[in-house]
C-alpha cells in the first residue's frame, strides 16, 4: 500500500496563519503536524506565506489544500475582514501549483470540527451534561481577533454547516455600561457591530467606559496588558471588572444567537474562548446566558460547551476538504 495522500491546511486569521499537513492514518483517524505559524502581517498575500511554509517542510508536495479564512468566502475575489490578503479563487490552484483547493470561512471550518469532534475536546460548561444533540442546530461562537459564529445540524450523519457574519449586527446594550460603551464607540465608528466589543481589541472600551463612568484613569490601555492583568483578578481592578464584564457580554449575546438559530446546543471557540476557560465556568457567564426573559427556562436546558481541541480550524479545514 502506496504512503496515505497529504493534503496542507491552513487557518488564516488577521493575526497568525497556522499551516499544517493532514492525512488519514492506517485506522482512517486524522492526523495533523505541528503547525507552522505565521504572522499575517508579515507577507502580503497568501502565495507569499504558502512559500514560506513549504520552505520550512522539505519535501512536502500536497495533494490539495483547505483554507479556513477570517472572512466571508465567495465565488469571485474577495478579502480577509481584518488583514489585507485577497484571494481569487479560480487563480488560487495555479499560484499555489496545487490541485484541489477548498476555501472556507474559519468558523465555518471550526463548527466541522465541532462536528466530528468526540467528547474528549468538549469541554462542559453549563447546562445539562449530556453530548451534542444528534438531532436541531448547534451555535458555534467564539471571540479572537474578531468574532466568529456559524451553526450547523446533523443530516444522515453528516454536518451540514452554515458560515454566519452575524458578529456584524448591530450591538444593542442592556445595561448603563453598555450605554457607555455604545456611546464612546459611536464617536469612532458610523455604526457599532458586536465585533467592536467581543473581540480582542473589545476589552479597551469596556475599561475605558468603566473608568470614565467612574473619574479614572485606567493604568493599562493596551489590550494585550488589560486581558493579562484582568484574567490574574487582584493585580488590577478596573482591568478585571472589564474582563468581567465582556465575559457577561459574550453569555448574553451567545444566548441571542442561540434564540434566533433555533440551537439546541452552544459551543464557544476561538483562541480567546479557550484562555478564558476558567471565567467561562463561572455562574456569570451561564447566568447572562439563560437571561431571556419567559426564555429562560429554555434556555435553562441547553447545554454549554467549550472547544478544548488545539487547531479545531486546521482540523475542521480538513474535514471540509473531504480527506
Amino acid at each position: 500500500m502506496g504512503k496515505p495522500a497529504e493534503i496542507a491546511v491552513a487557518d488564516i486569521g488577521g493575526t497568525n496563519a497556522r499551516f499544517a499537513r493532514a492525512r488519514r492514518d492506517e485506522h482512517g483517524g486524522l492526523r495533523l503536524s505541528d503547525p507552522v505559524v505565521l504572522a499575517t502581517g508579515d507577507y502580503p498575500d497568501l502565495p507569499s506565506a504558502w512559500r514560506s511554509f513549504l520552505e520550512r517542510e522539505a519535501g512536502f508536495a500536497p495533494a490539495g489544500a483547505a483554507f479556513a479564512l477570517a472572512g466571508p468566502v465567495g465565488d469571485g475575489p474577495f478579502r480577509l475582514t481584518n488583514a489585507e490578503w485577497r484571494f481569487d479563487p479560480d487563480r488560487l490552484p495555479g499560484e499555489l501549483r496545487v490541485g484541489e483547493v477548498t476555501l472556507l470561512n474559519d468558523f465555518a471550518a471550526i463548527a466541522h470540527a465541532v462536528a466530528g469532534l468526540n467528547a474528549n475536546h468538549l469541554f462542559h460548561l453549563a447546562g445539562p451534561d449530556a453530548p451534542l444533540p444528534e438531532q436541531g442546530t448547534v451555535t458555534v461562537i467564539g471571540p479572537g481577533t474578531g468574532l466568529g459564529i456559524a451553526h450547523f445540524r446533523k443530516h444522515e450523519g453528516h454536518a451540514l454547516v452554515q458560515a454566519t457574519e452575524g458578529s456584524h449586527i448591530d450591538f444593542a446594550p442592556v445595561c448603563a455600561l453598555d450605554d457607555a460603551i455604545l456611546a464612546a464607540l459611536r464617536e469612532k465608528h458610523e455604526r457599532v457591530s458586536v465585533e467592536r466589543v467581543i473581540s480582542g481589541d473589545g476589552i479597551v472600551p469596556i475599561q475605558a467606559a468603566i473608568a470614565a463612568r467612574e473619574g479614572r484613569t485606567p493604568s493599562r490601555v493596551d489590550p494585550l496588558s488589560i486581558w493579562k492583568a484582568g484574567m490574574m483578578g487582584a493585580e488590577d481592578e478596573l482591568a478585571a471588572r472589564a474582563v468581567a464584564h465582556f465575559v457577561a457580554t459574550l453569555g448574553r449575546i451567545a444566548g441571542d444567537y442561540a434564540l434566533a438559530q433555533g440551537a439546541s446546543a452552544v459551543v464557544i471557540a476561538g483562541g480567546l474562548g479557550q484562555r478564558l476557560h476558567e471565567h467561562l465556568g463561572a455562574p456569570a457567564f451561564h447566568q447572562a446566558f439563560i437571561a431571556k426573559g419567559r426564555y429562560t427556562r429554555m434556555m435553562e436546558a441547553m447545554p454549554l460547551f467549550l472547544v478544548r481541541h488545539p487547531q479545531p480550524g486546521l482540523l475542521g479545514a480538513a474535514l471540509a476538504h473531504g480527506i
